[in-house]
C-alpha cells in the first residue's frame, strides 16, 4: 500500500480533488463525497497507466501540502497482483 496525500477544494461548482503528490492524478465532484469517489478512481486509473507504461510510480512525500486547499487527508494505493490470461478459440480442422 503506497499512502500519498489528497487536497480538496470547495469552489461554487463542486468540489475540486487532487493527488498532491501524484501528478495527473485530478478530478472534480459535485461534492467532497463524490470528489474523494472520483479521486479515488483517477489514482487507480493513473497508476495502472504507468505501471502499463513500464514506468515507476511517484514516490509518496508524506511532507506535501498545498496552501489552497480546504482539506487535505491521506489517501491510499492498495496495488495488487494479477495475471492476464487470453485464451483463443481454436477452430477445428476435419
Amino acid at each position: 500500500m503506497l499512502t500519498y496525500k489528497a487536497m480538496y477544494k470547495h469552489i461554487p461548482q463542486g468540489v475540486h480533488a487532487e493527488v498532491i503528490d501524484f501528478p495527473g492524478a485530478i478530478t472534480f465532484g459535485r461534492d467532497l463525497d463524490d470528489a474523494r469517489r472520483m479521486l479515488a478512481s483517477a489514482l487507480v486509473d493513473i497508476a495502472e497507466t504507468c505501471l502499463q507504461r513500464g514506468e515507476a510510480l511517484p514516490t509518496p512525500n508524506p511532507t506535501c501540502s498545498d496552501p489552497d486547499a480546504d482539506i487535505e487527508e491521506p489517501i491510499h494505493l492498495l496495488l495488487t497482483a494479477a495475471s492476464r490470461v487470453s485464451v483463443s478459440p481454436q477452430v477445428a480442422t476435419p
